[in-house]
């Protein structure tokens, strides 16, 4: 697919929605009238609300991806379009298609593979109370268990280089994609950066999708997984910690009494708090192989990202077969 073009670089610029009909229009042509000539693909997620039909209109490529969740959008997209840089935004209409250029220069500049459209006063913006605190203690957490590479997980605003979307192995089924992105940047030691951006209001009319227990209770589980697979020597590190506590406090009595009588009285005591220690053992066990495998997976997948074209070689295989060749437009 071929998009506008800065330094012969194809952009595609990527909407995933789901019932945005109220800003997608205004969307679409925002980013036809920021980047002339770049192709935007709406990708529509079972909206009920006529969003594809308004992003049609607007001049949009609209494609419907039928498994519900922003992760399978996503997945789909990174598979089907075939570009040099990807933007990807919401439709929602709270970040401006004129940030855009400034991210593919910061992108282009710094030799990035990703960029991240923080969000300028994201805390007070963000809807409800409860979306602002855990945005706030989810991107604590994740700087303390992934690294300090970002200051805003959860920002839908962001520009990836060819490499990054075809290494990017996309398993997050909703919301929890955004922090997948930046767990495999910062797994894979990629060069990224992060550039602050105004952050708008939605619009009267426009309602956000996100529900503040249900979808925090699916990132605090994908953080979970997530440390699980690329950090398992601390993940069962803290299990095993946490068997070999109980294992003491249930030991501790017993060897008391044993040490002031000879004699030990609650053998049943004993025998779990043998069984806890032994279960420790194992676990920690497990931590320590499954890290060497998980540091064979990151380097496997570092070979791959390395295999990866910096520049495509064109369409895609549907997109060939179907779509009239056009002409690209320079950004001026």
């Amino acid at each position: 697919m071929t998009g506008s073009r800065i330094d012969n670089l194809n952009i595609a610029v990527l909407l995933p929605c789901y019932n945005e009909a109220a800003t997608i229009g205004a969307v679409v042509r925002g980013f036809k009238s920021a980047l002339a000539g770049a192709p935007v693909h709406v990708y529509d997620n079972n909206s009920t609300d006529g969003t594809a039909l308004h992003a049609m209109l607007a001049g949009a490529h609209v494609v419907r991806e039928r498994r519900q969740g922003k992760g399978h959008v996503v997945r789909r997209m990174f598979a089907d379009i075939d570009a040099d840089v990807y933007i990807m935004a919401d439709g929602d209409g709270t970040y401006s298609p004129e940030d855009a250029e400034e991210l593919i220069r910061t992108l282009l500049t710094e030799r990035a593979d990703m960029v991240v459209g923080t969000r300028r006063g994201v805390h007070a913006d963000a809807g409800r109370q409860g979306h602002a605190f855990g945005n706030k203690i989810f991107n604590m957490l994740y700087r303390t268990i992934f690294g300090t590479d970002f200051t805003d997980i959860f920002s839908g605003y962001r520009v990836f280089s060819r490499r990054f979307v075809k290494s990017f192995p996309a398993v997050s089924a909703g919301f929890e994609i955004e922090t997948e992105m930046s767990v495999h940047a910062s797994r894979l030691k990629l060069p990224v950066s992060e550039l602050e951006l105004d952050y708008g209001r939605r619009p009267e009319g426009s309602h956000s999708k996100l529900s503040t227990f249900k979808d925090g209770a699916k990132i605090l589980w994908m953080f979970a997984m997530l440390m699980k697979e690329t950090r398992p020597f601390a993940f069962f590190g803290i299990i095993s910690g946490s068997f070999m506590l109980a294992s003491m406090a249930f030991m501790a009595p017993v060897l008391m009494e044993y040490f002031q009588t000879g004699l030990v009285n609650r053998m049943p005591t004993w025998v779990l708090s043998m069984a806890l220690m032994m279960i420790s053992f194992m676990v920690f066990t497990a931590g320590l192989i499954l890290d060497s495998v998980a540091r064979s997976r990151s380097e496997q997948l570092r070979i791959f990202y390395l295999n990866v074209a910096a520049r495509s070689n064109g369409s895609t295989t549907t997109e060939r077969a179907t779509a009239p060749h056009k002409k690209t437009a320079r950004i001026a």
